[in-house]
């Protein structure tokens, strides 16, 4: 049997929903079964319970995670707990080498987790993008600022993308190969004939 993954996510201006895609195209690849699942808009019948797994991510806008997300969490908590899961944190602090800077995106990733109770098997911080092209003018004016503070790019005729897409099907598959296959399946999917 298939282990099924549900990879859920939070999204602004999409690049978190091009990680999600990432994560599941990667686990596909492997022979994995994966679904992809915006939180903003959840399908109203969603079951975690009918997952072997689950992975969460949201990204960091204004020092937080979409509140969508927290909310999908916290209601969730009980079952992520249970089932193997893991959760990565987008932000533009992912993307500095300063120790600073992955300080803080370290800092932020973990405040989810605590706030609901919630204890991944996996986590990771993401390096974000800067979607100049997609931001309108007073957001776009506001990102060049903290980009400059922060010594990132600031020319907002383009947008900059900082994500390591290696590593991101690496998180996906050490998820697979170390937590849906080391745990049994808990899901249940009635009795065997």
């Amino acid at each position: 049997m298939t282990a099924r993954t549900l990879v859920c996510y939070g999204s602004s201006e999409g690049q978190t929903a091009s990680i999600a895609e990432r994560i599941g195209d990667a686990l596909e690849a492997d022979g994995y079964d994966a679904t992809l699942v915006h939180l903003k808009h959840p399908p109203a019948d969603l079951d975690l319970e009918a997952y072997d797994g689950v992975i969460v991510g949201g990204s960091i806008h204004m020092g937080h995670h979409q509140r969508y997300v927290t909310e999908f969490v916290r209601d969730n908590v009980e079952a992520l707990n249970r089932l193997p899961s893991a959760f990565f944190s987008v932000s533009l602090s992912a993307a500095g080498d300063d120790p600073d800077s992955q300080e803080t995106a370290r800092e932020l990733l973990a405040e989810l987790p605590t706030e609901t109770g919630w204890e991944p098997d996996r986590t990771l911080t993401v390096a974000g993008a800067l979607k100049y092209r997609q931001y309108g003018l007073l957001k776009r004016f506001a990102m060049r600022g903290i980009a400059g503070r922060a010594g990132g790019d600031t020319d907002t005729s383009r947008n900059h993308e900082y994500t390591d897409w290696d590593e991101i099907e690496s998180f996906a598959l050490e998820f697979a190969t170390d937590c849906l296959e080391e745990r049994p399946s808990v899901r249940s999917d009635g009795p065997d004939v």
